[in-house]
């Protein structure tokens, strides 16, 4: 998979992606991830990248020939699957969107910043607008590496155990069940029998009840929605 992400701040991507499973699946060659500085489509000697909204109103808005100039540039070299605009008023991103997003080839990232972009870019050439959660963000930096750590870690080898993901929660519209290691008793604390049974149908009917009492208890709201 080939991930690109058009931002004008890229130092602020390089520490999330150049550790842990994020930088294993691209030395393993699963994952490449290309930053794209906005600012080398900059107008004029200041390589301005932003201007005052019509209309006026407070804050500046990213300019129409900047992010055309780049992404014209980077659909030369690639036929991307999906170009994702970051922004809070798109769709909540999900388990289900991350599985669906990690089966394509290429995806281009647009890391808007100020008050956003300029709605003709999203009318143009955006397919998919996404939002990590009702909350404002400074820019959408952060936001692009949740959205490459949650799809890159369900590529295929990249994980050591290939079967993990799918017990991960929201797989099955359930939260995970608690976990447990050594030691067996800790603190007065102890790890439930069951677990100790070696009976694996057991186990599993444990954890799915498990599973299925903490959604209820903590996130209604998934049950609600897939009822």
């Amino acid at each position: 998979m080939v991930i690109k992400i058009i931002t004008a701040l890229p130092q602020l991507l390089e520490s999330p992606f150049n550790h842990s499973i994020i930088q294993r699946a691209q030395d393993k060659g699963l994952l490449q991830i290309d930053l794209v500085n906005l600012r080398a489509y900059g107008i004029g000697k200041h390589q301005q990248i932003d201007d005052y909204q019509f209309g006026g109103g407070a804050g500046m808005v990213m300019s129409c020939e900047p992010l055309a100039n780049c992404i014209e540039d980077l659909q030369k070299e690639t036929k991307f699957d999906e170009i994702i605009y970051l922004t809070p008023d798109g769709k909540r991103f999900e388990q289900k969107m991350a599985n669906s997003l990690s089966l394509k080839g290429n995806l281009l990232l647009i890391c808007g910043h100020y008050k956003g972009i300029d709605e003709r870019i999203r009318e143009k050439y955006v397919t998919m607008e996404i939002s990590v959660g009702d909350y404002v963000l400074s820019g959408g930096e952060l936001a692009a590496a949740i959205l490459v750590d949650s799809i890159g870690r369900l590529l295929p080898g990249v994980l050591n155990d290939g079967s993990s993901a799918l017990f991960d929660s929201f797989q099955d519209n359930l939260l995970a069940p608690p976990v447990y290691t050594r030691p067996r008793e800790w603190n007065g604390f102890k790890v439930p029998e069951i677990l100790f049974s070696g009976n694996d149908g057991a186990i599993d009917n444990w954890r799915y009840e498990q599973s299925l009492e903490r959604t209820k208890k903590r996130r209604p709201d998934i049950l609600k929605d897939n009822e």
